[in-house]
């Protein structure tokens, strides 16, 4: 395959970087995907005891749109850090800090002992969690995107997505040989032990990204500001010097973002709660998908090196778009080799296009002293609307409809759409090289120069 020969082209320091940006991806879906898992078929058990199913799957729920209030922040935070100091000191900090928070919630005893405490603590890990992955994102696709070779960006930076395939495998496949054990042995002490496990991926991460380089384009650009203004330029500012992008960086990742959550995650629970089918069943076809995707990302990230970046994400929301109705209906079946289908189609052929280009796209549209700040303002805002608020919409839509999916099907054609329409309208510059204002700033400082 071509995407695994291109792979030989990379320098040790472009590979350093590649892998160091991929774990951080890993253990950002790892512990969302986890947590979404969970959210749907453990803690309306766990932590949100209730007569009432369907209300405790909306509390569940709840907590898991919770984390994502905190993304925004967390990305403008370690978005103003990476761009200012750089995006080593972020991708070292905010890999340990999700470790942490997503240990802890592993420890967090059910509401059956602690009573009220209980969700108030997950509610607090789950901010803290949603705090340090706001910056993930953004400092790994920057730091990858800006060290891949011209010509190769989508590529390597479909390789973040490759991590998060990886990431479907772990979470879901521990989930999956987990819940074959008794019910009662799972629900008290079984799915604590992934979310412990997070603790083993950070010290990993720590130790692939402790050799991690900055990226000459930083470095010159960095060098260039202060020889130009005699100080370094705020990132924030600099993100919405150009508003424009700024917004549809925002619209543009939404469908991306709800693509993963109305499919594993709310499928999940329209599963388990709706059509009262064994959670192990959905687990297992997450680990299926996550094996899928490391190989489907890069591929998808290879043609958007060939026909555009645009073009692959529209194809991925439109396609996606047309997946969910039949993904559903699978669903419906209760037949495993069909749900595993639904699964398959409903994310993996469309759903990873839009993954594996939106990073590298984001990057594109904005200039090198504001890049880190500029994809986190975009990725983490839209995860924010979108998939943090998915599963929580999904289940009220379903209820309201008497138990029908249809609703969820015009739900994500709307969000589809509003996807296409921002791409089109976005100002992209292929295979960037810090092409706006790193020229400004070397202009300006060869006319300080000649003066």
């Amino acid at each position: 395959m071509s995407t695994v020969a291109e792979t030989r082209g990379l320098t040790p320091r472009q590979r350093k970087t590649v892998a160091g940006g991929a774990i951080g991806t890993l253990i950002e879906y790892y512990d969302y995907y986890l947590y979404g898992l969970a959210s749907a078929a453990v803690f309306p058990a766990v932590f949100f005891s209730s007569d009432d199913p369907v209300v405790a799957q909306l509390a569940s729920f709840a907590t898991f749109a919770v984390g994502f209030f905190l993304r925004p922040v967390g990305g403008i935070v370690w978005g103003i850090v990476g761009d200012r100091v750089g995006r080593k000191v972020v991708l070292m900090t905010t890999v340990v800090g999700m470790g942490i928070a997503t240990a802890g919630i592993g420890l967090i005893p059910s509401d059956k002992v602690i009573g009220i405490a209980a969700p108030l603590l997950l509610i607090l890990c789950r901010l803290f969690q949603g705090f340090f992955v706001g910056g993930e994102m953004g400092g790994a696709a920057t730091m990858v995107v800006e060290a891949a070779p011209t010509g190769r960006k989508g590529l390597y930076g479909a390789f973040l997505i490759t991590g998060a395939g990886v990431a479907n495998v772990v979470s879901g496949g521990l989930m999956a040989a987990l819940g074959l054990a008794p019910e009662s042995w799972f629900l008290q002490w079984g799915w604590r032990i992934p979310f412990v496990f997070s603790i083993v991926l950070a010290i990993v991460a720590v130790i692939l990204r402790r050799h991690l380089e900055e990226s000459e384009e930083f470095t010159e650009t960095q060098a260039l500001q202060l020889a130009a203004a005699g100080k370094k330029a705020n990132p924030l500012v600099e993100a919405f010097r150009h508003p424009k992008n700024a917004i549809m960086g925002i619209l543009i990742g939404l469908p991306q973002s709800i693509a993963g959550y109305v499919i594993l995650t709310y499928g999940l629970g329209f599963m388990v709660s709706n059509k009262h089918l064994p959670a192990w069943m959905g687990f297992a076809g997450t680990m299926i998908v996550g094996l899928l995707q490391i190989v489907v990302a890069p591929l998808w990230g290879h043609i958007s090196d060939r026909i555009g970046r645009r073009t692959v994400y529209i194809i991925g929301c439109l396609g996606f778009a047309a997946m969910v109705y039949p993904a559903f209906a699978l669903f419906s079946t209760g037949n495993m080799w069909l749900i595993w289908l639904g699964q398959i189609l409903g994310f993996v052929v469309f759903g990873v296009a839009m993954q594996a280009t939106l990073s590298t796209m984001l990057a594109e549209m904005f200039d090198a002293e504001a890049r880190t700040t500029g994809v986190n303002i975009g990725y983490q805002v839209s995860n924010t609307l979108g998939g943090g608020l998915a599963p929580i919409i999904c289940t009220a839509l379903v209820a309201w409809a008497g138990g029908s999916f249809w609703p969820v099907v015009v739900y994500a054609a709307v969000i589809s759409i509003v996807g296409v329409i921002a791409t089109l309208k976005a100002s992209i510059i292929p295979d960037v090289e810090g092409a706006g204002r790193l020229h400004e700033l070397a202009a300006t400082t060869t006319v300080k120069t000649t003066v």
